[in-house]
């Protein structure tokens, strides 16, 4: 039988582990007979030395098979999911699902909470009065029978494997390790059971990966793993070198995605919005155009999906005009002519995380907090000119502050391409 000692030593000495050694790892971490310091080691030994794609399968299955499993697409039928590895000013995934939903692609996705400098769905749609996010299965395949989507926070029997190890993950300094981003993610996303997912992976400096060739080689390795797991897998790379849309915020951002789908879009955001649906859509067993895209939101269709759902889930009436903006206005100005030439967009989402969060408590979210993104990398800036505009609730000189030293201004460049496929 395999022992914490013997796993550590094979790793030590860089051997690969088998299957039954890596699932041995994951039972430990699941049923407790590995202490925390035999599975910090193992996470450091795994992030320094790498898990192959065959150890990074097997430690996907495994979290995966340490909980429940829900199967949807088995009874429901074809769905996909989607996933983003997180940006700032992203409403990607409360467009696009009800987008797909509208157009006869069913869309179901268990969501998270904020990490770091980015913006977590649950806590962008509990800005909603009365919104209940928790779903089990039964649930999901009620809310998909009846609007073709479903978007959620998952019951604690979705792989607690996983969730033991993240935990540890971040007091180790593993966070980062690719093998294990991949293994967790998946872990998660397949439980779920859906018949394709569609991965919005995050570039530049704002992404969880800001060195590019990492984000290459995450996304890469999110969709062989997966379907090495027995799901298809796509993913589209998308630019988070500023922030995606036009507003920062957990309730501005659902307001936004209201806009955004009775037709007032931001260019940029449509970019992924139909990169998304396209490769989700395919995924799927259909085919969906830009042309489909707009289609769909012209009619009106998509964003009645959006509110319905909504509704369904216990919203309140009248929530749409209780999505309220913080009643203190600053604004960030230009201090010379000139370009936008960069942005520091994890500044700008870690000085957001701070502001919406002033008592350090992450059960204690301001929704209302939120700032408007008027530039964009490669503009032409007068001195003077509004960048950016803040609402908060009290002395808005930090979030000032912040935002205005992650804004350069200087000579001409060219913006990166919003999608780079």
């Amino acid at each position: 039988m395999a022992t914490p000692y013997g796993i550590l030593n094979r790793m030590r000495q860089g051997r690969k582990l088998t299957r039954d050694e890596v699932w041995s790892v994951v039972a430990g971490a699941a049923d407790g007979s590995w202490t925390d310091v035999h599975l910090a080691a193992f996470l450091m030994a795994a992030a320094m030395r790498g898990l192959d794609s065959d150890e990074t399968r097997e430690l996907t299955l495994a979290m995966l098979e340490s909980g429940d499993r829900w199967a949807l697409a088995a009874e429901f039928g074809p769905l996909v999911d989607k996933h983003s590895t997180g940006g700032v000013g992203d409403t990607v995934s409360l467009i696009v699902l009800p987008v797909l939903a509208s157009f006869g692609v069913p869309a179901a996705k268990l969501t998270g909470r904020s990490l770091g400098h980015s913006g977590g769905t649950a806590d962008k749609l509990e800005s909603i009065p009365g919104l209940r996010l928790e779903l089990d299965r039964d649930r999901t395949l009620g809310l998909l029978e009846r609007f073709g989507m479903a978007i959620g926070i998952a019951t604690a029997g979705i792989a607690p494997a996983d969730r033991r190890l993240y935990g540890l993950r971040d007091r180790t300094s593993t966070v980062s390790s690719i093998p294990l981003v991949v293994g967790s993610i998946l872990s998660k996303k397949l439980a779920l059971g859906a018949s394709g997912i569609v991965f919005d992976v995050k570039t530049g400096n704002g992404g969880f990966f800001p060195d590019a060739e990492d984000t290459r080689t995450l996304a890469s390795g999110l969709v062989s793993i997966s379907a090495a797991c027995g799901t298809p897998a796509d993913c589209v790379l998308s630019d988070m070198s500023q922030p995606l849309g036009r507003w920062v915020g957990h309730a501005a951002e659902v307001r936004e995605a209201l806009d955004f789908l009775g037709g007032d879009g931001d260019p940029r955001l449509f970019e992924v919005v139909a990169a998304v649906c396209r490769k989700a859509a395919r995924l799927g067993g259909k085919e969906m155009s830009r042309k489909d895209v707009e289609a769909v939101i012209a009619s009106g269709a998509a964003c009645q999906k959006l509110v319905d759902w909504a509704d369904a889930q216990g919203a309140e009436p009248g929530w749409i005009d209780a999505l309220d903006l913080a009643p203190v206005e600053a604004v960030v100005t230009a201090a010379e002519s000139g370009f936008l030439e960069a942005v520091d967009c994890r500044r700008i989402g870690n000085a957001f995380a701070d502001a919406c969060r002033p008592d350090r408590d992450p059960s204690r979210i301001d929704h209302a907090v939120a700032l408007r993104y008027d530039v964009r990398l490669g503009q032409k800036i007068e001195r003077g000119q509004e960048l950016v505009r803040l609402y908060v609730r009290r002395d808005p000189e930090v979030l000032q502050r912040e935002v205005a030293a992650a804004l350069v201004i200087g000579k001409q460049t060219e913006a990166p391409p919003t999608v780079a496929e």
